[in-house]
């Protein structure tokens, strides 16, 4: 199924959103809850799996849709569809500060693997699958695990990621990356993880245990910022988790903390 041709414009810096042009009877499927508003004339509907595959019967619905259950995520997606005349459009919010990334999929080669919980939204006839890794290494020490999310498609799918996006082309070469900070990669790059360095390393270092190892010919996207590093941070400073006030050192901050108790 070859995948509806839709037009798009990224707005915003940091808290970005991707509002999608649609055609008469144009679809953009996208995880429930993603969308932020769309015009009069937009009908949506929520489905099992994808839509890519109009052929497929009951059980294989289920049976892809249920991989993604595996995964954590959801069993439903959402499929917007223009019910006008005329074009109208839908947007799609990020869900934490980063980036949107645009994806031309065949540009890539028609499919891409990413974080599964990268995905933003997507061209109707866009597959979403599941990535099981037969590598232990990185099934167990990898921040993925062994499930990465697979899309395949000749359309536009957009991601999202924490932080500055940095875009990596390689020719043969190897990079080593923080497990939290990949996005996603094409094919013919070959993915593992593998022990940070020798014992003092992994435990002073502060880099973590394991890094990502990417080599090979192809694309990699890389976050700054991942969303668990963002969450961590957040937390430590959170009062409730004996956190301290940033407006401590001042004078105001001091008083203001005074009526808050």
């Amino acid at each position: 199924m070859r995948c509806h041709e839709v037009d798009y414009e990224v707005i915003g810096d940091d808290l970005q959103v991707v509002e999608v042009e649609l055609d008469p009877g144009e679809t953009v499927i996208a995880e429930a809850g993603a969308m932020s508003w769309m015009d009069d004339k937009i009908g949506f509907e929520t489905k099992m799996g994808d839509g890519s595959e109009t052929d497929s019967g009951f059980f294989d619905t289920m049976f892809s849709a249920g991989k993604r259950l595996v995964s954590g995520e959801s069993l439903f997606m959402t499929h917007f569809t223009n019910q006008g005349s005329g074009k109208r459009r839908v947007a799609f919010g990020a869900p934490f500060p980063g980036k949107i990334i645009p994806l031309n999929m065949a540009e890539h080669e028609n499919e891409i693997y990413c974080q599964k919980d990268a995905f933003l939204c997507a061209a109707l006839g866009t597959k979403l699958d599941i990535s099981f890794s037969r590598k232990l290494g990185r099934g167990f020490f990898g921040g993925e695990g062994f499930i990465m999310e697979h899309l395949s498609g000749d359309g536009m799918a957009f991601l999202h990621a924490g932080g500055t996006i940095v875009i990596k082309e390689l020719q043969g070469e190897t990079i080593f990356v923080d497990t939290g900070c990949l996005v996603a990669y094409t094919e013919g790059i070959d993915f593992d993880v593998q022990q940070a360095g020798n014992l003092k390393s992994m435990v002073f270092g502060g880099e973590g245990l394991f890094l990502a190892t990417l080599r090979g010919h192809g694309t990699v996207y890389l976050q700054s910022l991942p969303f668990s590093r963002l969450a961590d941070r957040v937390l430590h400073s959170a009062r409730s988790h004996g956190g301290s006030s940033q407006g401590e050192g001042s004078v105001i901050g001091g008083i203001a903390n005074i009526f808050e108790r």
